[in-house]
């Protein structure tokens, strides 16, 4: 059992579902309360897991608030950024697509440009140093309203440097996707990949929506379709990717064990999926406890895990040439672990 995690830990992967506020560490977000000279509403590193610890989903939601809230100053962000990677590369993680909720931070003062030049320099810090590529999605963040979306598309094309695709996260039942879909069209005519949170907190009706109205290619999360195999099939038929986040789900009560989570049904049904961390540091996770936990508590072998990591790769967006190469080094990577295991 020991060698097979080993195993596991060492397989290649990609990640296409993490936040960076939610990745911030705890002792970095000390740092930023401190920066910022605000009061913490915890004293310890075992204050900051505690804080941590949700009661729910709504209850998540308030202290991801109190958490971006505590960013002052746009260069922080470059921090926060290398040390998200830093923490992936660890994993073995070869490439991300990290979530930039970029209005939050706007409406607090902060200047897009200067946050955007801060993550890149992050990330090109991390790529220099570790090897990890790093694009962006911009989350567009539904409590603000199709207007507010918008505008951040203006922003966007304004300045757009490893911008790959637009997201709406937030409050998914009082924010429902209808609304967007003329965001999502102007958003595709710009040649922006589409991705919405849906059926994270929401009946499959909102994942629905965003498949109907929005186009998307991609759904974070997606724990509810399983209660409609017309949807699962039609997922299945176009091929539409769910990033599934089991310890995510698990923390903030939407599956009540990772034994029910329903990443398995969704992969026995032909589901093209992926697994995630989504705020890794919120969660206390990371790449690797994500694969293990499919691995011992959902019956994932190597060779499920290893698909699952293929899946990532061939409905990221990252750049053609960029794809092939990352294909081959892991396929390379993959054959050799599992002649080690077989």
């Amino acid at each position: 059992m020991v060698y097979l995690e080993n195993v596991i830990k060492a397989l290649p992967k990609v990640e296409q579902h993490v936040h960076l506020m939610g990745s911030t560490r705890p002792e970095t977000l000390m740092w930023l309360f401190d920066e910022g000279g605000m009061r913490k509403p915890f004293k310890t590193i075992e204050g900051a897991r505690r804080f941590f610890r949700f009661r729910d989903f709504p209850h998540f939601i308030e202290v991801y608030k109190t958490v971006f809230r505590c960013v002052t100053k746009e260069e922080q962000f470059e921090r926060i950024t290398y040390e998200m990677l830093e923490d992936d590369a660890r994993c073995n993680v070869k490439y991300v697509e990290a979530s930039f909720s970029a209005p939050d931070h706007v409406r607090e003062g902060l200047d897009y440009e200067l946050m955007l030049d801060a993550i890149n320099r992050g990330a090109q810090r991390a790529q220099n140093d570790f090897g990890i590529r790093c694009n962006l999605r911009i989350d567009l963040v539904r409590n603000y309203g199709p207007k507010n979306g918008m505008q951040v598309l203006d922003w966007i094309e304004g300045k757009r440097e490893n911008i790959v695709s637009i997201d709406i996260g937030g409050s998914e039942e009082e924010f429902p996707p209808k609304p967007f879909a003329p965001v999502y069209q102007r958003a595709k005519q710009m040649g922006l990949h589409l991705v919405a949170h849906a059926g994270e907190a929401a009946r499959p009706e909102s994942i629905w929506d965003a498949v109907k109205y929005l186009n998307v290619e991609r759904i974070g999360h997606g724990v509810t379709a399983v209660q409609d195999l017309e949807l699962v099939e039609f997922l299945r038929k176009k091929g539409i990717t769910i990033e599934a986040c089991p310890t995510s789900n698990l923390r903030t009560g939407v599956v009540s064990s990772l034994r029910d989570h329903p990443i398995r049904a969704l992969v026995d049904n032909g589901v093209r999926v992926t697994v995630n961390s989504d705020d890794p540091s919120m969660f206390n996770t990371d790449m690797n406890h994500e694969y293990l936990q499919l691995h011992r508590y959902l019956d994932f072998s190597i060779r499920d895990l290893i698909q699952l990591t293929r899946n990532a790769l061939d409905s990221s967006f990252m750049q053609t040439g960029l794809k092939t190469q990352l294909r081959r080094l892991c396929e390379n990577e993959h054959q050799r672990l599992l002649e080690e295991v077989e």
